[in-house]
């Protein structure tokens, strides 16, 4: 079986790393102030993961003018990785959502520039999720390019710190992922733009469990979903495994989709590569899916990744 291909793998460029002191005192993210290249590569290596796909957290925290100006650098520097180490690395453009102008430009920079394989979003941004009509240019840009879009969850500025002692990835990011996929779909913007290639992160978060809720509301806007309807349009998203390579979580998600629409996520570094290779073994997949799991998956949406 031939090694993975990472879709979710975190980079911290230097920048990040100081704007990140700057603003925020979350213990969960201080895992980045002592990331390096060489800890990512020694993962992978660990885990058997031949190419990781570089992803950057989000980078606006209300200032419009310094999300630019760090989604530049943060670009620069994943590129700066994939030039220094050819196959091992490739990478997810960061745009600096919700600046809607600097967005625009960065997808230009990052995609035609930098040969980015694709861009990163996160699930929302302040209080807005990617469904919002606001985030409509964007949006047609990515779909007028058939983007590749990885989108990643975060907590929301309604939703942080809602259970006293629980951080909010624990509950918060699969939340936030149902949330968002739930705008895209009754916001009508996966109508709009059937040519964007979205990936979510974490099996989907909580869509699968919510499922028969999302079938009812469907019934009542219809004229919001792509022609083919709710189970169709789950369908054709991608979903990553990234601490969801277990029975429990995939379970639900392959009920809705097929294993050719999952693919591998490690979540580096908050998690290792090596724990969702042994998890996926433990879901009930044949070899031959596992394998589309690690990479022939991703291959397709991505075919550089073959070379």
């Amino acid at each position: 079986m031939s090694s993975q291909i990472d879709v979710h793998h975190h980079v911290a460029a230097p920048e990040y790393i100081a704007d990140l002191k700057a603003r925020s005192q979350n213990p969960v993210m201080q895992v980045f102030f002592g990331h390096t290249p060489a800890k990512s590569i020694e993962d992978m290596d660990r885990g058997g993961t031949a190419t990781a796909l570089l992803s950057v957290n989000n980078v606006w925290a209300g200032d419009d003018a310094r999300a630019v100006k760090l989604a530049r650098a943060c670009n620069e520097f994943s590129a700066k990785l994939v030039a220094a180490h050819r196959g091992r690395f490739a990478m997810w453009g960061c745009i600096p959502m919700p600046v809607i102008d600097g967005a625009l430009k960065e997808i230009e920079y990052s995609l035609d520039v930098l040969k980015a394989d694709g861009i990163g979003l996160m699930t929302s941004y302040g209080d807005k999720w990617l469904g919002d009509p606001s985030y409509l240019p964007v949006m047609d840009e990515l779909n007028r390019r058939k983007a590749v879009v990885f989108v990643h969850p975060t907590a929301p500025d309604c939703c942080v710190d809602m259970v006293p002692g629980i951080p909010d990835p624990a509950i918060e990011f699969g939340t936030d992922t149902t949330r968002t996929i739930a705008s895209l779909l009754f916001g009508g913007t996966l109508k709009r733009c059937p040519d964007i290639r979205f990936i979510f992160s974490h099996a989907g978060g909580t869509m699968p469990f919510l499922f028969q809720r999302f079938d009812a509301l469907a019934k009542a806007r219809a004229d919001k979903l792509p022609k083919d309807g709710l189970i169709p349009s789950l369908a054709t998203l991608h979903y990553d495994c990234a601490i969801s390579s277990n029975p429990y979580a995939m379970g639900p998600l392959t009920r809705l989709v097929t294993a050719a629409r999952i693919v591998f996520g490690s979540d580096f570094p908050f998690r290792l590569a090596k724990d969702h290779v042994e998890g996926l073994k433990g879901c009930g997949f044949t070899d031959a899916e596992i394998q589309g799991i690690h990479r022939g998956n991703i291959e397709r949406l991505v075919p550089r990744l073959k070379a």
